[in-house]
């Protein structure tokens, strides 16, 4: 017999409106699965999973009974870093197919953009001047993707159907290699990828291991005037050595869509500089329609003692 009890949840955000953005979407998913902002929780005790992004320090000290921490998006470092969030509590994510295509053609269109030039095409276009650019095999031009995850897979397919020449830094083996594509795996995958390639790609999810993965050592290994994009995480980059590899003519440029601080304070040197392409975190976003879906179906089957699909493994931290 189904179920129809219901389970209570708390939107718990400080910078977005999560019931602005799904909340429509989950009322019209499920009458079971109740969300609600902290101040229109009247018994704190009955409430057992909370939806999150980047709450605060504090954001989970009134709910004794909560069972469950799901992530809206696709990293859950501050979920698993949080001081006020304890070991037995479950923490889940979205996982959105739609997002790894979006974030797919994010990166496609990054390296096209350096690759084919249409920042000087743009700027010729601007002066009336018909200047035609000498243009690159594809196949010439090594591209390093850090990560094979969900989102790192979707990366290697898109860049690979281009033409460009792919390594892959990756844990492990992948089940369905993608033909013409070298893979490397273990302690210095990294470096191996990264070493000589035109183009650097990091969506390598947050842990210990990975946090400034994106330092001076990795960068001189990249070939001169290489380009970075980076949509990972911003603790990813070590922020003044990128400006450093830019100032000293070793790197041409980066592509920068996650940061440390976000939104970017308006007084960050990467604002002003003329080798970054700045986005305010959206080379992929998950749809409310998704996100519905996969939050009632995660907090049904927390209220029903069944395995949480959309969990994270605490141990490897995705």
């Amino acid at each position: 017999m189904t179920n129809t009890n219901s389970i209570l949840g708390v939107y718990l955000s400080d910078s977005l409106d999560l019931d602005a953005i799904y909340g429509n979407a989950l009322r019209d998913e499920a009458s079971d699965v109740v969300l609600r902002h902290p101040h229109e929780i009247d018994n704190p005790e009955d409430v057992r999973f909370a939806i999150c992004w980047l709450p605060n320090d504090e954001a989970f000290e009134s709910y004794p009974n909560l069972e469950l921490a799901m992530s809206i998006g696709a990293g859950v470092d501050a979920l698993l870093a949080h001081p006020g969030l304890s070991d037995e509590v479950h923490i889940a994510r979205v996982r959105d197919p739609h997002q790894a295509d979006l974030m797919a053609g994010f990166a496609a269109h990054e390296v096209l953009h350096r690759e084919r030039e249409f920042t000087t095409l743009e700027q010729n276009a601007a002066k009336a001047h018909w200047a035609p650019l000498t243009m690159r095999a594809p196949a010439s031009r090594k591209v390093a993707v850090l990560g094979h995850g969900t989102m790192g897979r979707a990366v290697v397919k898109a860049v690979a159907a281009l033409g460009f020449s792919i390594h892959v830094a990756c844990r492990s083996e992948p089940q369905a290699p993608v033909e013409g594509v070298t893979y490397l795996t273990g302690d210095g995958a990294v470096m191996a990828a990264a070493d000589g390639a035109d183009y650097l790609i990091n969506v390598l999810p947050l842990t210990a291991t990975t946090e400034n993965v994106l330092n001076k050592a990795l960068f001189a290994k990249l070939a001169k005037d290489a380009w970075l994009v980076q949509i990972g995480r911003g603790e990813h980059l070590v922020e003044d050595d990128l400006l450093l590899a830019l100032e000293h003519g070793h790197l041409g440029g980066a592509s920068l869509d996650v940061f440390r601080a976000e939104p970017l304070p308006a007084d960050h040197p990467f604002w002003q500089h003329e080798c970054l392409r700045i986005t305010p975190h959206i080379a992929s976003d998950s749809l409310p329609e998704v996100v519905a879906g996969q939050v009632v179906d995660t907090a049904r089957a927390l209220r029903d003692g069944q395995p949480l699909a959309m969990g994270v493994d605490r141990a490897r931290g995705y």
